[in-house]
């Protein structure tokens, strides 16, 4: 509505006995305005029939721009049940809420949740015209729900200051935020519950339509976030995204501990604006600021945001994600938080350049830590897709251990011997290390380990892919292995043994990609 608009109060009774008088008023005071905006304050209106409703009707079309504010719940249902909150702007008089001294149970990227008594708490919005925020909230939650997630259900609008807040009934509730710093013997508990409810809700698959596409805004966030990087690093960031696939699974968008509440004996979910679709990596990345990455240049915004210190945030995500892996690898964990890494802090350099937070100085000093950080990463990641079949590390002798660790848990349920699990192991360890010394010397590099286990007969399959110069390791001569020590040249023996140990050994270069194939029959 334009600034310059006519506001008329309604009163008392609008009915069949005054209905002309009520109009008659009405419309001395529009007299010579022209086709201004108006507002009918309806906060005094306490009952209207259909005498009333015409009157609407007939001042909607000759002023467009009409608005009723200040309606009671009793006039609002008339006015929802005849259609008239469909053809123009109808606002509900809420009921006003303080939350002075409140205690602070939640704070998301939407609104922050205080505990306004025992058995209810409010989010209050920080958008001031919150209410259509809080109807798409209150959809998704009905959806979460209907789709099986535990979810709390707002069941009344308040008037909270400036804005407006949803209430919810969570009776004697208590935030997981408080778990880690008050009783660090449930840690461990907490992060299992934190963990399945993340897997519930990534296992959710949404019907098309029904919550964004958490992919597109990722892609949108990349693309401002590109033009503050050097031309090469910005492509690859994009293409690195572009990677990522369509995933009608659902995340939350905004997951971290305050965001879970107990309530007697069952976890639920709060704060639901933030529900989308997508990979889970979006979710991971979100995560990964809630307790990292926000506060990786002020430690004490952990301690603000969430009650515990940065080594207690720390310690929960990495157990978390290793939990939601289901891996103790250290090398596996580390491809996943860096792939997360590169998400978040997309999403974080976007927030500063939206926000300009790094004109300030301290807002630049974040800026920068996150842009370098960003940079490094892009170095070594080479896709931001993980599964647990893959392994993706940089090629250095101190992970050859993690590779090996890696392979051996993926074939161990393909009840290999002893035997077979040692020719597996050594193999591996020299194509690794050919990796190494050769596929990006001087510099370093990422490779890819994947590791398969096929049936009839047990087949296991590991594939090694790296971006490095061109190398075929099998066209290179066998060595003479009859000659005598004295004749014999140092090295030279890995790939021999790693073709006379596997069943099968393949290479292929294709899209700059060196792979290497080795499979090997355990039956």
């Amino acid at each position: 509505m334009a600034d310059s608009y006519i506001k008329v109060s309604l009163e008392g009774r609008i009915d069949s006995n005054n209905a002309a008088e009520a109009e008659k008023n009405i419309q001395s005071q529009l007299d010579g305005k022209g086709a201004v905006p108006v507002e009918l304050d309806a906060g005094q209106l306490e009952y209207i029939s259909s005498a009333g409703l015409r009157i609407l009707l007939r001042l909607k079309k000759n002023y467009p721009e009409l608005k009723i504010t200040g309606v009671n719940a009793a006039v609002y249902d008339i006015l929802e049940m005849t259609g008239f909150t469909e053809m123009m702007t109808v606002e509900k008089a809420y009921r006003v809420v303080s939350v002075e001294g409140c205690e602070e149970i939640g704070r998301g990227s939407n609104g922050t949740i205080y505990r306004i008594d025992q058995n209810n708490v409010v989010k209050v919005y920080n958008n001031a015209d919150a209410l259509e925020d809080i109807r798409h909230e209150r959809e998704v939650a009905r959806l979460a729900l209907i789709l099986g997630i535990p979810a709390a259900i707002s069941y009344d609008v308040v008037k909270v200051g400036s804005s407006y807040g949803s209430v919810f009934e969570l009776l004697n509730a208590r935030s997981f935020s408080k778990i880690p710093s008050s009783e660090p013997d449930k840690m461990d508990w907490c992060v299992k519950e934190f963990v399945n409810m993340l897997r519930k809700i990534h296992s959710t698959e949404v019907p098309a339509g029904k919550l964004p596409d958490m992919r597109e805004t990722v892609l949108d966030w990349a693309a401002l976030v590109q033009k503050h990087l050097p031309e090469e690093a910005g492509k690859k960031l994009l293409a690195l995204v572009r990677e990522i696939p369509h995933d009608d699974h659902m995340i939350h968008g905004d997951y971290h501990t305050k965001n879970l509440e107990l309530q007697n004996d069952e976890v639920l979910l709060i704060d639901m604006d933030t529900l989308a679709i997508g990979h889970p990596l979006f979710e991971l990345g979100s995560i990964y600021n809630a307790f990292i990455g926000f506060s990786e240049y002020d430690h004490e915004n952990i301690k603000r945001f969430q009650g515990f210190d940065f080594e207690t945030s720390c310690l929960f995500w990495h157990k978390a994600l290793a939990a939601y892996l289901e891996t103790d690898n250290p090398a596996k964990i580390k491809e996943v938080e860096n792939k997360a890494r590169i998400i978040g802090y997309i999403r974080l350099i976007r927030r500063s350049i939206k926000r300009r937070l790094y004109e300030t100085p301290n807002g630049k000093a974040a800026f920068d830590l996150w842009k370098g950080e960003l940079l490094e990463l892009l170095d070594k990641v080479d896709t931001l897709l993980f599964t647990p079949d893959e392994l993706e590390v940089e090629a250095v002798t101190e992970n050859l251990v993690y590779v090996q660790d890696f392979v051996e848990q993926r074939i161990t349920a393909a009840g290999c011997s002893a035997e077979a699990k040692m020719q597996i192991s050594i193999a591996v360890e020299e194509i690794f290390v050919n990796i190494i010394n050769y596929a990006y010397h001087p510099k370093k590099g990422s490779a890819t380990i994947r590791a398969e286990v096929s049936s009839a007969p047990v087949t296991v399959t590991i594939t090694f892919t790296d971006r490095g110069v061109p190398y075929d390791p099998l066209a290179k001569e066998d060595p003479d292995i009859t000659l005598s020590a004295q004749e014999r040249q140092i090295g030279g023996l890995g790939i021999f043994m790693t073709k006379k140990l596997m069943d099968n050994v393949t290479y292929e270069y294709k899209d700059g990609r060196n792979i290497l194939t080795l499979k090997k029959i355990t039956d």
